[in-house]
């Protein structure tokens, strides 16, 4: 090697070293500051967090349902999004063949009375004869939602309605998205069924294969005419066997909500009352359900999530249903007081399905749908959003009233923000929504500081940081709402339940930035924000105790500390929180007084969200780029000195109470 390029060489190591050094320096100097952490544990000191404080909420934005937690792979099932009039659109149904040799459109014989159009197919070509069908025949397909997903080994369920006058040879098949490759297939023969009147054809499909891309065709190469209706395929393996995705629904349940809100936001109030969500016509058989376009979000639903299947997921999820009702009041019309008595009798029709005896009307209706056993619904919010509106406190009183005198029990919610100024109705919560940048948000940690403890409790229902720095759920954004959060716990006592919004998106539709959960026809990953909420999973029913930041940093950094046990092992874990808003790393002295059990430093947790850059984001290429990351504390103590990354949320989970291994600290 030639001398002069060793010497460069020795010269750029000594440069890169010292570079090092000083970005080590820089790091040091950036946390050089010490910052004090005092959690008072002392018996008697601080207060229960309400037991049903941090939960869900789901609304039908984004193709949140259709498309996304209903398992329904078929896209406008029953033909009907395309109206009542006939012929009419039948997307994203498409023909497979030309005119020559197949007509299709939709018309009103269907065998529902709710849903009375159908899909009439007149082949013109056959196996045989002067007009030979094409390889392969002619039909229809539907891709589903941008795509049907199926898994090589998997069975689905396929269920149609099929009536011909003459004998049928149908081939339903499973396939490619051209329609080139067979995944899974079966033949419906008219010498095994009569078709000659609406017959009901069920059977299951294993896939051979696996694409993320395909559709479900019918086709046949006999002459002859064939009506379809309400034709669906559904994974045979949903959640708990009650139709919602595996893995949508999966990390819900990982979230631990105590409660899920649902169907909306606006979607509950409609574009105009005459589209708004109608329990009623949702708890009759799948067939039946007339479905709706839906006018805020700007698609069609089939309404496969229904009032009944809300109320099973949450049961499912072991949160508490917390049901939004329609105020008679929409987007653009509304119903006065003294016309509003049938929307109040609607929904206490509403109650007494969900928590009415078996023998009951509308109980009896849950019954036979599966669930003798009443829900526990015990929160009714009545209207979305509506407090500004000029007939809302008039139609809430006259439901406030009616529902108080035939459940008592039943919390009710007020549309109307009591956080500054005392209410002028009866309620047992008020809601507020906060939506905002991630500075105002984190600042919005103190926002109930200064509400009077007496009073209906908040009910922040929907908060989201929103803005350039949200992007598609950044961690900044993130990071901001866990200081809300904070001082959601720090508040509790007038802050009885808190949920974020919205819950999903699907990536070829979005309505609405930034969501927790992203997913497409096989895909899924959480959002910075929805890691955030795991480091809030436990502090439902926790004990909070008084904490306290002395520290030049105080203004972006916020703290809590909760005592919490597991349901797994029944372990009692001393949980710390702490949220840094800045782009400094702080040293961080952590003092825990009062505490009666010694610490279990190897059962100790510490757990940190965090990245690179405030704004990274994760994404289908990168689903774990900013995800939560355990390590074991080895220092785990009543007396802690720990580094606390800029822009990040962590939390110490320190193991209490256990015989042996405790600290020496």
């Amino acid at each position: 090697m030639d001398h002069r390029l060793k010497c460069f060489n020795t010269l750029f190591h000594f440069l890169f070293l010292i570079c090092g050094v000083f970005q080590t320096l820089a790091t040091g100097l950036a946390a050089n500051q010490t910052a004090f952490l005092h959690v008072d544990a002392s018996p008697g000191h601080g207060r229960e967090i309400p037991e049903n404080m941090f939960g869900i909420f789901f609304e039908e934005i984004n193709h949140a349902g259709a498309g996304g937690l209903w398992a329904e792979l078929v896209s406008n099932r029953g033909f009907e999004a395309g109206g009542p009039n006939t012929p009419s659109n039948i997307a994203p149904w498409s023909i497979i063949g030309d005119e020559s040799v197949i007509v299709v459109a939709t018309d009103r014989t269907s065998c529902f009375d709710r849903n009375e159009v159908a899909l009439r197919m007149e082949v013109l070509c056959d196996d045989e004869g002067p007009n030979i069908c094409p390889d392969g025949g002619v039909g229809i397909y539907n891709p589903g939602y941008w795509g049907m997903y199926f898994e090589e080994g998997k069975a689905y369920n396929v269920i149609m309605y099929v009536r011909s006058l003459e004998s049928v040879n149908l081939s339903v098949s499973l396939t490619s998205s051209d329609g080139l490759q067979i995944l899974a297939t079966n033949t419906i023969i008219g010498d095994d069924i009569d078709t000659s009147s609406w017959t009901k054809v069920e059977f299951q499909l294993e896939s051979s294969g696996t694409d993320a891309n395909s559709r479900l065709q019918l086709t046949t190469r006999k002459r002859g005419v064939i009506w379809f209706d309400q034709v669906s395929v559904m994974p045979s393996d949903t959640y708990m066997g009650h139709g919602c995705r595996m893995e949508l629904a999966s990390m819900l349940a990982n979230l631990k909500p105590r409660f899920l809100r649902f169907p909306g936001g606006s979607f509950v109030e409609g574009e105009w009352l005459r589209n708004a969500f109608r329990w009623r016509e949702t708890v009759v058989p799948w067939e039946e359900r007339p479905g709706r376009f839906n006018g805020v979000w700007k698609y069609w639903i089939d309404d496969g999530l229904g009032l009944f299947e809300f109320l099973q997921l949450s049961e499912d999820l072991g949160a508490s249903p917390l049901w939004v009702v329609n105020s008679g009041i929409s987007l653009n019309d509304q119903l006065n007081p003294s016309s509003i008595s049938a929307f109040v009798q609607d929904i206490l029709d509403g109650i007494e399905f969900a928590r009415g005896d078996p023998d009951s009307q509308w109980g009896s209706i849950r019954a036979a749908m599966g669930h003798p056993e009443p829900f526990q619904l015990n929160y009714v919010s009545i209207g979305n959003q509506d407090c500004w509106k000029k007939n809302y406190k008039g139609n809430y009183l006259k439901f406030y009233s009616a529902i108080k005198a035939a459940y008592p029990d039943i919390k009710l919610i007020s549309n109307c923000d009591g956080s500054a100024y005392p209410l002028d109705h009866p309620a047992d919560l008020y809601d507020i929504h906060v939506y905002t940048s991630s500075s105002d948000m984190f600042l919005k940690a103190h926002q109930f500081d200064q509400t009077s403890r007496s009073g209906p409790k908040a009910f922040v229902s929907e908060y989201a940081v929103t803005g350039k720095d949200a992007g598609k759920g950044s961690l900044i954004a993130a990071v901001a709402e866990a200081g809300f959060l904070v001082g959601l716990e720090g508040n509790s006592d007038v802050v009885e339940m808190a949920s974020a919004a919205p819950l999903f998106v699907n990536d070829n539709d979005r309505r609405f930035n930034p969501d927790a959960i992203v997913f497409n026809s096989w895909q899924q990953y959480g959002t910075p924000s929805y890691w955030m909420q795991h480091f809030f999973k436990d502090s439902s029913g926790a004990f909070l105790h008084p904490s306290s930041i002395q520290s030049t940093y105080s203004k972006q950094i916020i703290a809590s500390a909760i005592t919490w046990q597991s349901s797994d092992d029944g372990s009692n874990y001393l949980k710390i929180k702490i949220v840094n808003y800045g782009g400094d790393f702080v040293n961080m002295r952590i003092s825990v007084d009062g505490l009666e059990d010694d610490v279990n430093s190897t059962g100790s947790i510490k757990t940190v969200l965090t990245s690179r850059g405030p704004l990274d984001e994760n994404s289908f290429q990168e689903p774990n780029k900013v995800v939560p990351v355990q390590s074991i504390l080895p220092n785990a103590g009543k007396k802690m000195d720990v580094i606390i990354d800029p822009y990040s949320i962590t939390s110490f989970d320190l193991l209490l109470d256990l015989e042996v291994y405790k600290s020496a600290i």
